[in-house]
C-alpha cells in the first residue's frame, strides 16, 4: 500500500481532527495581458470563516491572501485571469468538481469548471488499495483548491495517470509523459508538482536514467518553452525514504526528486501563525531540505554567500522559496469522503506558488517561464527585505523511533528548509518582472 507522499503530514492531521469534529477563467495558457479593471474576488466576510468543525488554526483564503500580500492585488484586478496552470496528479477524484463548489460556496469564490484530462487512460493499472486511490483524491482535491484560493480567475488543468507513483522510478515516466502531453499542447504555463521520490531509491542505473530524460524535458520545457514547474520539496525533513514501499526512512540526510532538479523551483514549507491581525512564519519542522548528490549547485546559487557556498559543497540545494505547509495551520478545503479537512504538507505551498505565479504571469503579460536566477538574483540585492519574509526560527531535523537525523536550521538569508523564505507577493511580482528585463 502506497499512500501519496506529500500527503503524509495531512492524513496524520486527519487522526487529531477527528477528535473534535462532529474553468472559470480561461484553458489557454498562452500567458495573455489582461487589464486589471474592477475587483474581481468577493471582499465579503464569508471570505474569512472557517467552517465550524475545524479548529481555530484553520486558514482562510483570505488569511493566506493577506499573509502573502496577495489581497491587493486581487483587488486591482490581479486574479491570474488568462493563465492555466496543470496540476499532475494520480487517478484524480471522482468528486472533484463537486467538491470544488462547495469550497466556492462556503467562502464566497467565483465558480470555476475543472478541466479533466487522462491521455494515458484511467484503469489503475497497478491495482492501488482503496487508500491509495483516496490519499490521491485529497491530494488532487486540496491543490485545486489553494490554487482557486488564490488565483481565482485562473484556470485549472488536471492531468491523471493510472499508475500509482511511489519511490524509485515507480510512476514517473507516466508523469514525464504527462507533463510533456501539456507542454506539446500548450495546456498552460505553470504546472504544480506534488510529489517525489527519494534519491535514495532513484540512486542506481534506471532511476538515473530517468531523471536525465527529466532534466532534459525540464531544460527545453523551462529555456525554449517558458514553462515554470513547482515542486514540492518533501514532507520527511532532513531526511526521505529508501524502500519502495516507503516504509522506512533512511538514517542520513538526503532529499527527493524531482525537486532537486535545477530546472525546477523547489518549494518547502512554514508554519504559518496569527500576529494580532496579520501573521507570522517559523520553518515546519517537517519542511523537506537539503542537498542533492545528483545535480551540482547551479549557478544562480553560486551567488550565495561564501557560508552558504561551504555548505552547498558544489550540490544544489532545496528549497529555492517556501509557504504553509503544516498541517496544523492549514488552508480550509473540502473533500466529499472526509468533509472539511487542514491543507498540509508540501504538497499544498507548491500549488500555492503556482498561484502565485499565475498572477505574475498575468501581471507581466507574457509567461515569466525560470524564475529562479532573478529570485535568486533578488536576494542578493536591497530588495530581498522587502520582497521576501526571511525566515530565521526552526529546523527539520528528524527524531523518531526509526532514524535520528540531523536537519537544519532557518537561518537569515537562504537556508535548506525555507530557501528564501515566502514572498511578500505585492512587492516581488514587480521587482521580479523588472529584473528580468534588466
Amino acid at each position: 500500500m502506497h499512500v501519496p507522499r506529500r500527503l503524509f503530514a495531512f492524513l496524520v492531521l486527519l487522526l487529531l481532527l477527528s477528535a473534535c469534529a462532529p474553468l472559470g477563467g480561461t484553458s489557454s495558457g498562452q500567458g495573455v495581458a489582461s487589464s486589471p479593471t474592477q475587483k474581481a474576488t468577493p471582499t465579503s466576510t464569508t471570505l474569512a470563516v472557517c467552517p465550524a468543525s475545524l479548529s481555530t488554526d484553520c486558514r482562510t483564503p483570505y488569511d493566506l491572501r493577506v499573509a502573502y500580500s496577495v489581497q491587493s492585488l486581487l483587488e486591482r484586478g490581479y486574479t491570474g485571469k488568462s493563465q492555466t496552470i496543470v496540476d499532475i496528479v494520480s487517478y484524480g477524484s471522482p468528486t472533484l468538481q463537486q467538491d470544488m463548489d462547495v469550497f466556492d460556496q462556503q467562502f464566497g469564490l467565483p465558480p470555476i469548471t475543472i478541466k479533466v484530462l487522462s491521455p494515458l487512460g484511467t484503469k489503475p493499472v497497478d491495482k492501488p488499495t482503496v487508500k491509495d486511490t483516496a490519499g490521491w483524491a485529497d491530494e488532487t482535491t486540496l491543490d485545486v483548491q489553494i490554487i482557486h484560493a488564490i488565483a481565482p480567475d485562473a484556470g485549472i488543468v488536471v492531468l491523471t495517470s493510472p499508475v500509482n507513483e511511489t519511490e524509485g522510478t515507480i510512476g514517473l515516466p507516466e508523469f514525464r509523459q504527462l507533463e510533456q502531453y501539456a507542454v506539446t499542447n500548450h495546456l498552460g504555463n505553470i504546472i504544480s508538482q506534488s510529489f517525489g521520490a527519494s534519491e535514495v531509491t532513484l540512486n542506481n542505473t534506471a532511476g538515473k536514467q530517468e531523471i536525465q530524460k527529466w532534466d532534459a524535458f525540464f531544460k527545453q520545457a523551462t529555456t525554449q518553452q517558458g514553462i515554470t514547474f513547482f515542486a514540492s520539496s518533501g514532507d520527511g525533513g532532513a531526511t526521505d525514504y529508501v524502500d519502495l514501499q516507503a516504509t522506512k526512512l533512511s538514517p542520513t540526510a538526503t532529499t527527493s526528486f524531482p525537486t532537486d532538479d535545477p530546472w525546477v523551483t523547489s518549494v518547502g514549507g512554514t508554519t504559518l501563525l496569527p500576529d494580532g491581525t496579520a501573521f507570522h512564519e517559523t520553518a515546519w519542522s517537517m519542511s523537506g531540505g537539503g542537498f542533492s548528490s545528483f545535480f551540482p549547485t547551479p549557478s544562480y546559487q553560486q551567488t550565495l554567500p561564501t557560508p552558504v557556498q561551504n555548505q552547498l559543497n558544489n550540490r544544489r540545494g532545496v528549497p529555492d522559496i517556501a509557504g504553509d505547509a503544516d498541517p496544523s495551520t492549514g488552508l480550509a478545503f473540502y473533500s466529499s469522503d472526509g468533509g472539511w479537512n487542514l491543507a498540509g504538507g508540501t504538497s499544498a505551498s507548491a500549488p500555492l506558488w503556482a498561484a502565485f505565479m499565475a498572477i505574475a504571469n498575468q501581471m507581466a503579460g507574457y509567461p515569466l517561464g525560470f524564475i529562479n536566477p532573478v529570485l535568486y538574483k533578488l536576494a542578493a540585492s536591497s530588495a530581498y527585505a522587502q520582497d521576501f519574509h526571511d525566515i530565521t526560527v526552526g529546523n527539520n531535523s528528524i527524531s523518531n523511533s526509526q532514524v535520528q537525523v540531523q536537519g537544519y536550521p532557518a537561518v537569515p538569508g537562504w537556508d535548506p528548509v525555507t530557501g528564501l523564505g515566502t514572498p511578500v507577493l505585492d512587492k516581488l511580482l514587480p521587482d521580479l518582472i523588472a529584473a528580468l528585463h534588466i
